[in-house]
């Protein structure tokens, strides 16, 4: 009985695998391929391997000053979002006053304000103030990632005890060394998580940066992907090798940190 179970689980395993990695094929494929060739044949694989289509969507994108712009923006904005996160958690769970209860309270509740209630007046104060461009999108991120950051980093730090800031005072740390060398450390686990959920957040957003970012040569790649779909809508040939220029750089981040990814949400999960 166990092993005809475990037939069943992998015989489904491989047919969702497989309906999962279609859509992937399709557009692969097709990316290849001349206009014509797509419009006859969909599924099938292109007479000739040419990557002219390649070439022609790497120019139009401007593919490397994009890629620059999205991995500033996202590695920028996640490192800040963990800096300021984590320290700000540490203090509301070690400070246990009303005050750090109701300032709590008030980081959960703002996850849920829906950011279309909030856009339009932000966007306006920061066009007073001449930030509508890569810093200031970075702040937004900030603003509207540490929520939950904090709520995270906060679970966490109520269950990491008291007595090692304790011990670690009584050798002789201060605050700022107890937090860097002893807590943050041990918060790795929910750190990679909070990591995670940010960069698919922010690299694949497209609505904010669509809102403040204005100038020519600053636009992210969904951005820019906009842009470029809707020029070549009805060249499906150029438009799916953008497509897949555009998540190659997600493919080959999590095929490097793979092993990270899953031990920092297991880790976390555990914890």
């Amino acid at each position: 009985m166990r092993n005809k179970r475990n037939w069943k689980i992998e015989i489904l395993g491989i047919l969702l695998a497989i309906l999962w990695l279609v859509p992937f094929y399709l557009m692969f494929v097709n990316s290849f391929k001349t206009k014509k060739e797509i419009f006859m044949d969909v599924t099938s694989p292109p007479e000739k391997w040419s990557f002219d289509n390649y070439i022609t969507a790497f120019k139009e994108l401007d593919f490397l000053q994009t890629l620059f712009n999205s991995l500033f923006i996202t590695v920028t904005s996640v490192v800040l979002i963990i800096f300021f996160s984590a320290m700000a958690a540490y203090a509301l769970s070690r400070a246990k006053s009303r005050i750090s209860t109701v300032l709590f309270f008030l980081f959960v509740a703002a996850m849920l304000i829906p950011f279309q209630s909030v856009m339009i007046p932000l966007v306006t104060v920061f066009g007073q103030f001449e930030m509508l461009n890569r810093g200031g999108l970075i702040f937004m991120y900030i603003g509207f990632g540490a929520s939950l950051s904090i709520f995270l980093y906060h679970g966490a730090l109520n269950n990491i005890p008291r007595s090692l800031d304790e011990a670690a005072r009584i050798d002789g740390a201060n605050r700022w060394q107890i937090f860097w060398h002893i807590i943050f450390p041990m918060l790795k686990p929910i750190t990679v998580t909070v990591a995670i959920l940010n960069i698919i957040w922010i690299w694949n957003d497209y609505l904010l940066p669509s809102l403040v970012i204005n100038k020519t040569g600053s636009e992210t790649i969904p951005l820019k992907m906009f842009f470029f779909f809707g020029e070549y809508t009805k060249q499906w040939h150029l438009a799916l090798a953008g497509l897949t220029l555009a998540i190659l750089p997600v493919i080959i981040f999590y095929f490097f940190a793979q092993r990270s990814i899953i031990k920092g949400v297991s880790d976390g999960a555990i914890k």
